[in-house]
């Protein structure tokens, strides 16, 4: 007997509808093939559908089974195609009739106790489902707020392969899972604030101008200074995700699998790896691959802390994602696209010991040393990096003033203020939200120049050995700076801000 059901295939943060056809053939010799380009631990779904089915109390007839997966030349992966399979088994072995199969998709992984299992990437294969026409799906109940995100299609949970037949046999109603949408991504921004701050002004001003404008910052200090408590309180005055955007970062971590049950992306990302990541942990990739740290952090933040004790062949594979907002992945059987459109956040010592003028501690490295350590960030690198910070050691009355520093919601509305306007100027720029996407075809349009500063870009562009790289950075960092004025035209004032936030085009490096 012959019985088709309905999945999906993730593919990159997308995913297409999988049939599945199940024939089954009285046989004293039973076995099992499935076809249809499988990965292994499709292959392996065999075993765990059987001892799942003698264990929920189903008893198969011995039969000659294949398992079709189609389209054929997609390749199947992960063992999401556990309970379809087993269901369309069911069907075909003429053990229950299972008459809402071939209406109604279904994925999860079973247990060998029958227990359906939370999987990766349902929130894409919901919306692909939903796109393709179809009115209802079955998820396992751990993957079903993440399911009830998408609007017009019902969210059937389901806990174990006996409840699973039941329901696609008609026996028992189905409980539709419905979620607040609105009310998930509504809640206020949460973790740590800058009121905790002790002193570092110059610091928090540039923090401020990055975010206002959505520009990477590199903050270069000694150990001690502040630099990583700075960063991880980015996210408590970036702007908050937009529906869309959740629904985009949900997507994302679905796929990774890094989605906790209950508890879906609210607010933006903060990735922080550590030093020794590979390049295919920072941009994905992989034998399967799946979103690295970069799309991880896409409409968030990815802070490098130590950034010189990263593998410099691991730092230059940024420069796509950096410039582009994306990854593409090539492989044999296809190519990926990942979204990687993150606040690039870095912090380093000035020397291998950290003291390099350092006013009060003496610096022990010598000149090769500190070569050496410098080398491992490119010049291309850096011209990517739009702010470079110097954050000095915080001196002891700051740090014992009971004084707190402005609250992150105080800088929050500044920065919303500052966002707003970049929105209504771009409004009509497709993939321009901010300053630091405009494009440099766009900068003599959007950022005018009076002569004086004019002038003053000049002769930095002469003295520094600016590129034309960073000539832009320095153009759209004062425009943001003069957004933040409330001015219209660039002046001297933003112009000197801009040209001081590229510490290290004015030192030797």
């Amino acid at each position: 007997m012959l019985t088709k059901a309905y999945a999906a295939a993730v593919q990159g943060i997308g995913a297409a509808p999988v049939e599945i056809e199940v024939h089954a053939v009285p046989s004293e010799d039973p076995r099992t093939r499935v076809v249809g380009l499988p990965d292994a631990a499709v292959k392996e779904s065999t075993d765990r559908v059987r001892a799942a089915l003698k264990n929920s109390g189903f008893k198969l007839k011995p039969a000659a089974v294949t398992v079709n997966l189609a389209p054929a030349d997609l390749k199947k992966e992960g063992p999401l195609y556990d309970l379809p399979i087993a269901l369309a088994l069911l069907a075909a072995g003429d053990v229950m009739p299972l008459p809402r199969l071939e209406q109604v998709p279904i994925v999860g992984e079973l247990a060998l106790s029958g227990e359906v299992r939370r999987v990766k990437g349902v929130l894409p294969i919901v919306l692909a489902l939903r796109d393709k026409g179809f009115k209802q799906v079955a998820v396992p109940a751990g993957n079903a707020d993440e399911a009830a995100l998408v609007e017009g299609i019902e969210v059937w949970p389901v806990r174990d392969l006996r409840q699973a037949a039941a329901l696609f046999a008609g026996q028992v109603a189905p409980e539709v899972h419905t979620i607040d949408r609105e009310a998930v991504f509504s809640l206020p921004p949460g973790g740590e604030d800058f009121a905790d701050i002790k002193g570092q002004e110059a610091a928090r001003r540039a923090i401020e101008v990055a975010v206002s404008g959505g520009h990477n910052i590199l903050m270069i200090g000694s150990p001690g200074s502040g630099k990583t408590m700075l960063a991880r309180r980015i996210p408590s005055i970036l702007p908050p995700l937009s529906m869309e955007d959740a629904l985009e970062v949900t997507a994302i971590h679905s796929v990774a699998g890094t989605l906790k049950e209950h508890n879906l992306i609210r607010q933006r990302p903060f990735r922080s790896p550590h030093h020794t990541v590979s390049d295919a942990g920072l941009i994905g990739g992989g034998t399967h691959p799946t979103p690295g740290e970069v799309s991880l952090a896409h409409r968030g933040v990815l802070f490098l802390d130590e950034l010189p004790e990263f593998q410099r062949h691991v730092l230059e594979v940024m420069r796509q994602p950096l410039e582009d907002g994306e990854v593409t992945i090539a492989r044999t059987a296809g190519t990926l696209t990942f979204p990687s459109d993150f606040m690039l956040v870095a912090a380093m010592n000035p020397c291998p010991c950290g003291f390099a003028g350092d006013p009060k501690r003496e610096c022990r490295c010598s000149e090769p040393q500190m070569r050496r350590y410098r080398s491992k960030i490119s010049g291309p690198l850096l011209d990517r990096i739009d702010l470079h910070v110097e954050v000095p050691a915080v001196p002891f009355e700051a740090l014992s003033s009971k004084e707190q520093g402005e609250s992150s919601a105080t800088i929050r509305e500044r920065v919303l203020r500052v966002r707003a306007l970049q929105a209504e100027r771009y409004r009509d720029l497709p993939g321009v939200r901010c300053n630091a996407d405009l494009p440099a075809g766009k900068l003599q349009t959007f950022c005018p120049v009076d002569p004086a500063a004019e002038a003053i870009l000049k002769m930095a562009m002469s003295e520094l050995g600016l590129t034309a790289r960073a000539y832009t950075r320095i153009l759209r960092v004062a425009r943001t700076i003069a957004d933040m004025d409330g001015a219209e035209v660039i002046g001297q004032p933003h112009l000197f801000e801009a040209i001081q936030y590229r510490a290290l085009d004015r030192t030797q490096w």
